[in-house]
């Protein structure tokens, strides 16, 4: 059997059944991490399937405003525009809150992502740590949040971000590094869809260096969230 650490593959009929049991389960993690250390962070992913899960997550009953926020990964855009995972967040989860936590957007006012990596790496480095939760979504090309197939996923030792450009996309992006995900308390990952199941199994039988998800659960506990 191949060396890696996928402990736990829980599999669900739905988004809905599995929207209740990833909120649940979040919030106890949360719960744990704010109960021990007097706070917590929640790293989130954007796309679709966070606009579903994200609105029962903020339903739960937390301390929020003991929470750090922030994304997995950014389109450089507008923070207005339809593409921006800060908007998601700013439309489907905060809102939804009894109480704010504190969020950190990984958007800055630089032309460039390449510009703003001092500023990022600032905000990142306010945030909890090591991360209590991060959820992740998977590409069907195994890229997760912005880490391409290819790319260095570490290109500075110091960065707890970097730059990406997708293989097809129109915007640039910026990223947590793989390290910075690694080094996260809890990591789970939602993935819907029959051909995103197929590459799990193939990439858990047969990993794949080239490819980001390979090499994280290779270096660590991932837990998988997914629908039939």
């Amino acid at each position: 059997m191949p060396d890696n650490h996928v402990i736990e593959r829980h599999s669900f009929n739905g988004l809905t059944t599995l929207s209740e049991a990833l909120a649940r389960t979040a919030a106890t993690t949360l719960r744990n991490a704010i109960r021990q250390r007097g706070q917590a962070s929640l790293i989130v992913p954007g796309g679709h399937t966070p606009a579903v899960y994200l609105p029962r997550l903020a339903q739960m009953d937390l301390p929020w405003q003991h929470v750090f926020i922030t994304l997995s990964d950014e389109r450089w855009v507008e923070p207005s525009s339809a593409l921006s995972n800060e908007r998601l967040i700013r439309e489907c989860f905060l809102p939804l809150m009894p109480c704010q936590p504190q969020f950190i957007p990984l958007k800055t006012f630089h032309a460039h992502p390449d510009q703003a990596m001092a500023d990022i790496n600032e905000r990142l480095a306010g945030l909890p740590s090591p991360f209590s939760l991060v959820i992740l979504g998977m590409g069907e090309d195994g890229h997760i949040a912005s880490l391409f197939p290819g790319m260095n996923p570490d290109p500075d030792s110091d960065s707890l971000c970097r730059t990406a450009t997708p293989p097809a996309a129109p915007s640039l992006r910026i990223s947590l590094s793989l390290r910075a995900l690694i080094n996260s308390d809890r990591i789970i990952l939602v993935i819907t869809g029959k051909e995103k199941r197929q590459l799990v199994d193939r990439l858990v039988a047969s990993p794949d260096q080239s490819i980001p998800f390979s090499r994280l659960i290779q270096a660590r506990p991932v837990e998988l969230f997914e629908t039939d």
